[in-house]
């Protein structure tokens, strides 16, 4: 599993301390795009949101990256049907000046991963963030994953649960 080695506490032993996650913009574009090869996880996070058996949250910032990444690619009106469909399904985390400064004042080699990181710091019911980019978030306060790490922790928390 790959969360960061500067987070405090231990891998969470409960399936309630996993159903709060923040999606950074490239697991979204995955999804969106059917980016291969990794749509499948991308999906898989998106299937266990659309079933309500976690909730999934992302920073207004991300809509932004998303419009201009996919318009490259496809249509206004189609990108702006995935975004509805997408602003339907999870959480939508403000993005405000603090976490700008904080941002910007951070040491983050990544910008857009530092506004990602302290829009989900700031937002406290955040157990963890999702990202393909685990690397650009060092020396972090919140566990850091790959959708599938996520989503091999999750099953053996899950059969852990049922094994007791």
């Amino acid at each position: 599993m790959t969360i960061k080695k500067n987070f405090p506490n231990s891998f969470p032993e409960n399936i309630n301390d996993m159903e709060n996650i923040f999606i950074d913009t490239d697991v979204i574009i995955d999804f969106l795009a059917d980016r291969k090869p990794f749509s499948k996880e991308s999906a898989a996070i998106f299937s266990l949101i659309d079933q309500k058996k976690i909730r999934g949250y992302v920073s207004s910032l991300s809509f932004n990256n998303l419009y201009y990444i996919l318009k490259k690619a496809g249509s206004h009106k189609k990108i702006m049907k995935s975004l509805q469909d997408l602003s339907e399904m999870v959480g939508i985390l403000k993005v405000d000046s603090e976490i700008i400064k904080s941002a910007i004042l951070s040491g983050f080699k990544d910008f857009e991963d530092a506004v990602q990181y302290f829009t989900a710091l700031e937002h406290k019911r955040i157990n963890c963030i999702l990202t393909r980019n685990v690397n650009d978030f060092k020396n972090v306060l919140l566990p850091v994953m790959t959708p599938k790490s996520f989503l091999a922790a999750l099953t053996n928390i899950q059969d852990g649960q049922l094994s007791k």
